[in-house]
């Protein structure tokens, strides 16, 4: 395969997984990007949230709420990008 191929391939999954990422994505906006995905996998799933639920001592609809409220900002503020060395 030569690179060129290779390029295109990886251009494609960067295009079809958001999460994924691509080469000028922040070490911020990736790491939203992946809590915000494990915040959303707990909501979904019914076990793991019954899981968190009780580990925490909290009702399930709190753990819901708890984090679709970390969804915002699940990193915190975004930094800073007109710093100059």
């Amino acid at each position: 395969m030569d690179k060129f191929g290779m390029n295109n391939q990886t251009d494609h999954m960067f295009a079809k997984y958001v999460g994924t990422g691509n080469p000028d994505t922040t070490k911020h906006e990736w790491l939203v990007n992946q809590m915000r995905d494990t915040y959303a996998y707990i909501i979904g799933n019914s076990s793991l949230n019954t899981y968190v639920a009780i580990s925490e001592g909290e009702s399930r609809a709190r753990v819901k709420f708890n984090c679709l409220e970390k969804m915002l900002f699940p990193a915190g503020p975004p930094p800073d990008s007109n710093i100059e060395d």
